[in-house]
């Protein structure tokens, strides 16, 4: 899945219970990891184990790219 952030956009902190890889497209974001917050930019990636509270604030406008195991069947 293909997420575009502008500038400010916010990814509320959440979690499921799937796994889910997201890498960074191009941008800047803070990535909240539980109680861990790490900025991550362009070629970065980070992995949310399943019902781990994650979210991201958009730093500089750009794009994320979210991969689940299983398969999100509620994004069909």
């Amino acid at each position: 899945m293909l997420v575009k952030f502008e500038k400010g956009g916010i990814g509320t902190p959440h979690s499921h219970p799937h796994s889910q890889s997201t890498y960074v497209e191009n941008g800047e974001f803070e990535v909240q990891m539980g109680e861990t917050f790490q900025t991550l930019k362009q070629g970065n990636c980070f992995l949310a184990p399943p019902n781990t509270v994650h979210g991201v604030v958009c730093k500089m406008a750009g794009v994320l790219v979210d991969v689940f195991s299983p398969v999100r069947e509620d994004f069909l």
